[in-house]
């Protein structure tokens, strides 16, 4: 005959072991989605990057430097102005705000070291070399924000 001795005072003890692992679960579940949405910002982002690169060809590009116009000198249009400036802050807030989960921190480590890196070469060189500049900035932040891209796709699936 086998006798089990049961305890009253356990079975809150379980019920609160079970409330405690549900609710350790919603904040990893919380914490994935968070995650998930801040890099669901990288093809957006990607996609602002090829627009860069359009407007610098434009406003730096070949045919100006043959006419010998000075880009400063054209100017941007006020609302382009305005959403290029609103974007360039947005994309810097998106990057410091990359750095906080664990996968994908190198990525966002590398975008700001070459945004940083190619600001600093842009502001010594001359106007002929700005371009190849942001053209090889543009390139390689690109390649970072495709890899972000993949990354999240990897963590979804």
């Amino acid at each position: 005959m086998q006798v089990t001795v049961r305890c009253v005072a356990s079975e809150p003890v379980r019920v609160l072991l079970a409330a405690l692992r549900s609710w350790q679960d919603a904040i990893r579940v919380q914490a994935w989605l968070d995650v998930i949405v801040l890099f669901a910002f990288a093809p957006l982002f990607l996609a602002f990057e090829l627009w860069q690169l359009v407007i610098a060809e434009r406003y730096l590009g070949l045919k100006q430097i043959a006419r010998g116009v000075d880009p400063r000198e054209l100017g941007l249009g006020e609302t382009t102005a305005a959403g290029w400036s609103l974007a360039l802050l947005a994309y810097w807030a998106w990057m410091a705000l990359l750095l906080i989960p664990p996968w994908g921190r190198l990525q966002a480590v590398m975008l700001i070291f070459v945004s940083s890196l190619g600001f600093m070469v842009r502001r010594g060189c001359g106007l002929r070399w700005v371009l190849i500049v942001l053209t090889f900035e543009g390139a390689i932040r690109i390649g970072m924000l495709m890899t972000l891209c993949m990354l999240a796709w990897r963590q979804l699936h």
